[in-house]
């Protein structure tokens, strides 16, 4: 018993010396920071245009890509097929890169020299610095946090359950719909969760490809490069409380429709 108290004594110190690392930065950074100067960088035209384009694009790149991630998703927890175990390392392959590189490559694609990018100065955009680069830069980077997520949901939807209900006459489209996609939601919610919080933070694949219109982190690196820490801790400030504000609504949100689901 001795042994066992001294090993979690140990292990809370630990855990501790972590969970100061990540906070002690947060901390100090929003104790430096008066809330006259939080108010007045959010009286800033340049600051709102910013945050709101940060937020609007990261939840279009969630939304907009989950509809090709989510049967992506089903089809590899749900199937054999050859060569399963490389498409799980590609869906992986824009967690492991450097997300300058991830904007190099997807400029190799989307630039207006290609057909992507020639197709869609015809429809009336350029993905290079507009929303629409963003958008993409964001979901390639995030994507993975959402495919992840929702392949152990729908993974851990029992087989049984599905071929019960097409014996009794259900269509495969009516099982996915009443059985698999609601019993695996709750992964596919953090899923979509993490995936829009890292497009959120994206900086580095999004400042490649669109500089400008500038999303809050370029802007906060653009900031710090021409007036230094100082001005740039209130954006920095605002923008981390105004998304974890979100998070933490959408959190509750979550908690709210899994109760409802399990009474």
């Amino acid at each position: 018993m001795r042994n066992f108290n001294t090993l979690n004594l140990v292990f809370i110190f630990l855990g501790g010396l972590i969970l100061l690392f990540i906070l002690a930065p947060l901390l100090g950074m929003f104790l430096s920071t008066s809330p006259i100067d939080l108010f007045e960088t959010a009286k800033e035209t340049e600051v709102q245009q910013s945050i709101w384009l940060t937020l609007w694009t990261s939840i279009a790149a969630t939304l907009i890509f989950s509809i090709g991630a989510i049967p992506l998703a089903y089809i590899i927890a749900k199937n054999k097929f050859p060569l399963k175990k490389i498409v799980l390392g590609i869906i992986n392959i824009p967690v492991i890169i450097p997300h300058s590189a991830a904007g190099i490559a997807l400029l190799g694609v989307i630039s207006r020299d290609t057909i992507v990018g020639k197709t869609a100065e015809n429809i009336g955009f350029s993905f290079i610095n507009h929303p629409a680069g963003i958008i993409v830069a964001m979901a390639f980077v995030s994507i993975p946090y959402l495919l992840n997520s929702a392949i152990d949901g729908f993974y851990n939807v029992p087989d049984r359950l599905e071929k019960v209900a097409m014996t009794l006459g259900a269509s495969k489209t009516k099982v996915f719909f009443s059985i698999s996609l609601p019993l695996a939601m709750k992964n596919i919610v953090t899923g979509l969760i993490m995936m829009w919080g890292r497009g959120l933070s994206e900086f580095g694949a999004v400042v490649i490809i669109a500089y400008h219109p500038m999303i809050t982190p370029v802007l906060i690196y653009e900031k710090f490069n021409s007036f230094g820490l100082s001005y740039t801790k209130p954006v920095t400030v605002l923008f981390i409380t105004i998304c974890l504000l979100i998070f933490i609504v959408m959190n509750i949100i979550s908690r709210r429709k899994k109760n409802v689901g399990t009474r």
